[in-house]
């Protein structure tokens, strides 16, 4: 039933923008997509598991975002370049999906579904299932990862160490997240770092 989870998915991430997470009604998502709430219930088990699939999947979107800036710039284009798309990226996500800016963050408000976000590291007690959500360092690890593989190839010799370069790249975006400004600025800072 992938189409129905992504159709309930849409419908929940919409409530969201509407109302803060505690006043989505299960009964509304589930209408606003077009199926039943025992239909809603069978996919996700309950409402934090809805919240929890919602969560997931805006950072995995963020993620495959962050591997289309670093692909998508023409191939013939620097590597800090690719990395400069990426900050952009991540600022211009960050600001227009608040899911996807407590994720990276780790603050999260009244308004989103607080239950989902990832505990720190050594805290007690199990994790509701299914499984947990990446706390902001392991986001922002797994952005790493994937520019340090896609760049690999191309990066310069006798250049900074890539995965140094692409955790600062990872780090000055995510400080353009906290304490905004034009995500072009993040660009411009990249390229300047990088130089």
């Amino acid at each position: 039933m992938p189409a129905a989870r992504e159709s309930l998915l849409d419908a929940a991430f919409a409530a969201l923008e509407r109302r803060p997470w505690p006043r989505v009604k299960m009964s509304e998502v589930a209408a606003a997509a077009g199926v039943s709430r025992q239909t809603l219930y069978n996919e996700f088990g309950s409402k934090e598991g809805l919240a929890r699939a919602l969560v997931r999947r805006e950072a995995d979107a963020y993620l495959c975002g962050v591997e289309r800036a670093l692909s998508g710039v023409s191939g013939a284009a620097a590597p800090r370049e690719r990395l400069a798309a990426a900050a952009v990226w991540t600022v211009r996500s960050a600001t227009e999906n608040p899911l996807v800016r407590a994720v990276l963050t780790g603050c999260w408000n009244e308004r989103l579904p607080t239950s989902v976000r990832a505990a720190p590291p050594g805290a007690p007690g199990p994790l509701p299932a299914p499984g947990p959500l990446p706390a902001p360092g392991e986001l922002l690890g797994q952005a790493r990862d994937r520019a340090v593989r896609l760049l690999e190839g191309d990066w310069p010799p006798g250049a900074v160490e890539l995965p140094v370069a692409c955790e600062a790249v990872a780090r000055l975006a995510l400080s353009y997240v906290v304490a905004p400004a034009p995500a072009a600025d993040v660009a411009r800072m990249v390229r300047t770092v990088l130089a």
